[in-house]
């Protein structure tokens, strides 16, 4: 079993192109089974300066690759999927 506090260590990559998406700030669980449906990143707007927003942006299970020591790879990340659509 792995912590939130282990995955949070963690940085989130894109295969497709490298990118850096930053590090995971909360999960969404399935209540009824107990399951991880959704790893959310803060993404930080770098125009916005040191108080900029950030948005939140939602890594669903299907898309993880793999988990390694000290990264997450994901793939099929084409757009940031806000949580608030």
């Amino acid at each position: 079993m792995i912590k939130l506090s282990d995955l949070q260590v963690k940085e989130v990559i894109v295969i497709n192109d490298g990118k850096r998406l930053g590090h995971i700030s909360d999960l969404e669980i399935d209540p009824d089974r107990g399951r991880i449906i959704a790893l959310i990143i803060y993404l930080r707007d770098k125009k916005g300066g040191f108080f900029g927003k950030s948005d939140e942006m939602m890594i669903y299970w299907e898309q993880i690759v793999t988990i390694g020591s000290d990264v997450i790879l994901v793939k099929d990340i084409t757009r940031p999927k806000l949580y608030l659509e």
